[in-house]
């Protein structure tokens, strides 16, 4: 309500398909990343056997950690194009805090959802500006994985792709630090994981306008202005 009158609001197609479905492929590649990744690092004993070629369980959280890293760069590689032929809210210009607003929006937002110094402005019907450049810094650490991944890859493969990034691994350091820094990250992502589940359906609850459901059906709602008609 607002000084006694309703409040109106438009459905507005912001997520598209592709959108939608990058992410939540995204979303299940991540997670068997970060379990199998944590398993290689930290391995546990599920089985017990008297010789190694008696049990292979590690070989498939291998494979599963090369199965999902896989699906993740082809999946990067979808949204990379989307950026460039998708709608508005799934362009690049989005990711780069360039413009003056943007960069305003930034401060808004920490002083709102961060230090809760002051109340909300104007929403984003898209992502927001701090959002969309947290989501740039986390294909940053994501281009960085898959590099440092196939550089550890490259030793035990004979595939020209891993093959690619063997320089990186005396750039780095040797095996030991590619592998440190590799696993280092993968807390990054868990880090990220959480903070965006919560903030997620922080949104949803404070602003009323369909967050958790937009990623499912790509519908938000935005606000109607006074004198201005719903379309």
């Amino acid at each position: 309500m607002n000084g006694g009158a309703p409040v109106e609001y438009r459905r507005v197609y912001v997520w598209e398909m592709p959108v939608r479905a990058y992410h939540w492929i995204n979303a299940i590649a991540l997670t068997m990343l970060c379990i199998t990744g944590f398993l290689i690092g930290h391995p546990i004993r599920i089985a017990y056997a008297q010789e190694a070629y008696q049990q292979y369980w590690f070989g498939w959280v291998r494979f599963l950690h090369f199965a999902s890293a896989w699906v993740y760069v082809f999946n990067f590689m979808a949204r990379l194009y989307w950026g460039f032929v998708g709608n508005k809210y799934a362009k690049w210009t989005n990711f780069f805090p360039l413009k003056r607003w943007q960069q305003q929006e930034i401060v808004d937002v920490v002083k709102t959802d961060v230090l809760q110094v002051k109340m909300h402005g104007e929403i984003s019907t898209g992502h927001n500006a701090l959002a969309a450049l947290i989501y740039f810094l986390t294909f940053l650490v994501f281009v960085f994985q898959t590099i440092t991944g196939f550089a550890l890859y490259s030793s035990m493969s004979s595939s020209w792709i891993p093959r690619m990034f063997k320089w990186v691994v005396p750039l780095m350091g040797g095996d030991a630090s590619v592998r440190f820094w590799h696993h280092t990250f993968l807390w990054f992502f868990v880090t990220f994981v959480i903070v965006h589940i919560y903030l997620a359906f922080y949104h949803d609850y404070i602003e009323g306008r369909g967050t958790v459901s937009s990623i499912i059906g790509g519908w938000k709602f935005d606000r109607v202005e006074s004198g201005e008609k719903p379309k």
